[in-house]
């Protein structure tokens, strides 16, 4: 199954030792049949750690192609398909799977110092009656180790092994052997009481991954001037302010750029049709204010023009000649036309409460001939038809950076933005959030940056890692791209106050029968936070690169994956707090978190595998490995509340804490989904 099949790349300038890879077996995604499993640092020692390499994990099947095609290995074997590689600079302290990975990496170093780059297979265990984690390095090691001297008689004599050298350890309280070698692990109930009380005292940032101080640039969202920002801008958008909001929180200085479209021909043809609207044409001020009051209106007349009338063709190709000369009037024109377009943007933002920085084509603009100058100059550009391409090994079309006609397109202005983010932004990590159909796009644009020698890294810095990370469609319940019944792609401010709408309704329904005189106020804040939440959620929850059926009913729903669901969990659990009436902070100072009954442990357990989750979003660029937690957390809790009481029971104080670490869980990840969590609903 090629889709199944594990792509390795290769970080520059790592040794053995000193940035040791763990490896992690996960069982595959729901999605394995459109999602790769994802990779992310090179094995220390191996060929190509000697000199700098492009750091680029493929997020899917398409980048292997163009990214570091010499130094691909072959697909691991079917039976450890599914085993990744971890970047080291990606683990969290406070992640219980890396830690006990570090355990069994002395372990391994220890009982088989001739085997330097074998790395440990952690995964969570099967069946949580025989541990919490598993070991599963025997087999494969019995494998390596056969007809060699010494060699052990059966895989349970490499467990053994690797037990006898496993250092001593405050984590793991209990070992047990079972099958073949695989080694089951208990988790010290001590250490995950403590855990938690840490988590309560000092918060959840102290265990996540530590980024501090790494250059990421992301770039997201990206509409275009003069077009409404339709549902297909909703996932790149929510997407790419997760992984922000993620990377921030783990220490990273993260910038957020918006490469809108604001500049290309259609601006001509825009800017000719206002000029004809009025006897006067554009005047010294480019037009007036009410000629771009109703952007689309104005662009689908202008379209139909040019589509129909051959002599408005002609003059709007003109008036395109006159902007890129930087003519005042026809300047002044495109800034008005930019201006009402981000005042439009920058609502739908505040609403979904992102924050991007406008970085548009046109910011590019002055360096392009510069950029064909250079490719052309280096050999990586050439002449074909009248036009100046960068033919990349293994594409079936090439890659234009300058028109025949002298002309510019995408193609010229990202070579640009590439450039400007790794030499001038000294960017450390690039991550282009884009839908799927971009994909070649953007391999051709990485292959070109490093024929030109733009990914060797920047005054001696490694070189920088880049990730496209593409997404699927949106689609409406008869799974057919989601459009208006009209045929028309649905705006998204009108998706928006239909999900609030329905929320207000709903809870103004709530209220009316529990007997709750409506505040309109409250009711603005919770149907505002359910409603945008919502939509949110319901699209973070899959995994990106799947399409998805958009459904008001489904993502309202009270029952099940929602983000409704979740805010009332969450408001549940604040009230359980509130109506005990202790003070929980000073109560964390002095009280310790027992485990006794099984319900207790199992919901201590998943709770603190939030680094895990953190490591595993970021790993993979995925948000949908958060909110696959916060689902999972809240199914726990409510299995613990169903069997342990709080209020008034024995344990009371205990599991107050209990209680409020899960609550501070769910906000956490609630802040990192851009979903605001309710108290009360």
């Amino acid at each position: 199954d090629q889709h199944m099949k594990v792509q390795f790349s290769f970080a520059s300038r790592l040794h053995t030792g000193a940035h040791r890879a763990h490896i992690y077996s996960r069982p595959a995604s729901r999605c394995s049949r459109l999602l790769s499993p994802t990779v992310g640092v090179c094995l220390p020692g191996s060929a190509s750690a000697a000199s700098p390499l492009w750091l680029a994990r493929p997020v899917t099947q398409r980048a292997l192609a163009t990214e570091t095609q010499s130094a691909v290995p072959e697909a691991p074997k079917a039976h450890i398909r599914h085993q990744k590689i971890m970047n080291k600079a990606l683990m969290a302290p406070g992640s219980l799977r890396s830690q006990i990975a570090e355990l069994f990496s002395q372990a391994l170093a220890t009982a088989y110092p001739n085997l330097p780059d074998e790395e440990p297979i952690i995964t969570p265990c099967s069946n949580i009656k025989f541990g919490d984690y598993q070991c599963n390095n025997a087999m494969q090691l019995f494998g390596k180790l056969k007809g060699t001297p010494g060699a052990p008689k059966a895989p349970r004599d490499v467990a053994n092994a690797l037990l006898a050298a496993l250092p001593p350890n405050d984590l793991i309280v209990e070992t047990s052997l079972a099958g073949p070698g695989f080694i089951n692990l208990k988790v010290s109930r001590p250490f995950l009481s403590k855990r938690i009380s840490d988590m309560l005292s000092g918060g959840m940032q102290q265990f996540a991954p530590q980024l501090a101080g790494k250059r990421c640039i992301v770039d997201f969202s990206s509409p275009n001037v003069a077009k409404e920002m339709h549902v297909g801008h909703l996932r790149s958008t929510i997407i790419g302010d997760t992984i922000c909001k993620t990377l921030e929180f783990c220490g990273a200085d993260v910038l957020r750029l918006n490469h809108i479209g604001d500049w290309g021909t259609q601006f001509g043809m825009l800017i000719q049709h206002m000029s004809e609207l009025r006897p006067e044409g554009l005047g010294e001020e480019g037009g007036k204010d009410e000629d771009v009051s109703d952007l689309m209106q104005l662009y689908r007349a202008a379209k139909a023009r040019f589509d129909l009338e051959e002599d408005f063709k002609i003059r709007a190709r003109e008036m395109v000649t006159r902007l890129q000369g930087g003519d005042v009037t026809v300047t002044r024109a495109w800034q008005r036309i930019c201006a009402s377009s981000r005042k439009e943007f920058q609502a739908l933002y505040d609403r979904l409460g992102v924050t991007v920085q406008e970085r548009g084509e046109s910011f590019y603009n002055p360096m392009l001939k510069d950029i064909v100058k250079e490719l052309t100059d280096k050999g990586v550009a050439q002449l074909s038809e009248g036009a100046t391409c960068v033919f990349v090994e293994g594409q079936t079309v090439p890659l234009i950076v300058q028109k025949s006609d002298g002309g510019f397109g995408y193609a010229s202005t990202d070579m640009a933005a590439i450039k400007h983010r790794i030499y001038n932004e000294k960017g450390e990590w690039l991550i282009y959030v884009t839908d799927a159909g971009q994909s070649q796009h953007f391999d051709m644009i990485y292959a070109a940056g490093r024929m030109a020698g733009w990914r060797e890294g920047v005054d001696g810095r490694l070189a920088p890692r880049i990730d496209h990370v593409p997404f699927g469609l949106v689609l409406g319940e008869d799974g057919k791209k989601f459009k208006t019944r009209s045929g028309d792609v649905v705006r998204l401010v009108e998706l928006l106050d239909e999900a609030k709408a329905r929320c207000t309704a709903n809870i103004r329904e709530r209220w009316a029968e529990g007997g709750k005189v409506v505040d309109e106020a409250e009711l603005e804040a919770a149907s505002s936070a359910m409603g945008y939440g919502a939509v949110k959620y319901a699209d973070l929850k899959n995994h990106r690169q799947t399409n998805y059926k958009f459904s008001y009913d489904a993502m309202l729903d009270l029952k099940g994956n929602t983000a409704v669901y979740l805010l009332y969990a969450h408001a549940r659990i604040a009230g359980i707090v509130r109506k005990a009436g202790q003070d929980v902070d000073a109560l964390a100072s002095t009280t310790s978190i027992t485990l006794d009954h099984p319900k207790e442990l199992a919901l201590a357990l998943y709770l603190v595998k939030l680094p895990e989750a953190l490591e595993d979003a970021l790993d993979e660029l995925a948000p949908n490995r958060l909110t696959d937690y916060l689902y999972e957390l809240s199914e726990h809790f409510n299995a613990f509340y169903v069997d342990c009481k709080v209020i008034g029971s024995e344990q009371e104080s205990s599991r107050l804490l209990l209680c409020e670490a899960v609550a501070k869980a769910m906000r956490q990840v609630f802040s990192l989904l851009g979903v605001t969590p309710l108290y009360r609903i």
